[in-house]
């Protein structure tokens, strides 16, 4: 990222590799290792992209009295969209069940970072002061970096997928 690349376009590039991740996703079948490991590289990527998302941007949108609803609604899809991603880890790769999930999932996932870059984002650019930026860029790339590292495929016990 460059210094001048603003928070939202670095979001959004995040997101625009997310969309990638889901369509490569979507075109394999079975419990095959592709589909493993585009399975892993995802819920890597979306942990790690959520808790550095959060700790940048959202805590600073925390801090301003009129984004803090939308903010709250956007951690809280985050935690959505992680118990998502554990009940498919928890799930049989190989059953119409794991894809049926899937297809909600990316539903789901791509109305929440649809919503995020045209709604919330403009809106919460209005209300940052070139340090906020600043503070942002650095503090995103420093936890995602982090965050991604430690992030794991955590699925829940199979017998508690969801149905």
């Amino acid at each position: 990222m460059t210094q001048n690349q603003d928070i939202f376009a670095r979001l959004k590039e995040d997101h625009d590799r997310h969309r990638d991740l889901l369509e490569r996703l979507m075109e394999t079948s079975g419990e095959s290792d592709q589909r493993r490991a585009l399975f892993e590289e995802l819920t890597k990527e979306l942990k790690g992209h959520a808790s550095a998302e959060e700790q940048a941007l959202y805590s600073t949108m925390m801090r301003k009295p009129p984004t803090t609803d939308d903010t709250r609604h956007s951690v809280a899809e985050h935690h959505e969209i992680e118990e998502a991603l554990n009940d498919l880890a928890a799930t049989d790769m190989a059953t119409a069940a794991w894809l049926t999930k899937f297809k909600t999932f990316d539903h789901d996932y791509r109305h929440h970072i649809d919503e995020e870059e045209e709604e919330h984002f403009p809106e919460f650019a209005e209300h940052l002061t070139d340090e906020d930026r600043q503070w942002m860029r650095a503090v995103f790339e420093r936890r995602k970096r982090e965050e991604k590292a430690e992030a794991e495929v955590t699925p829940e016990k199979k017998e508690d997928a969801k149905e």
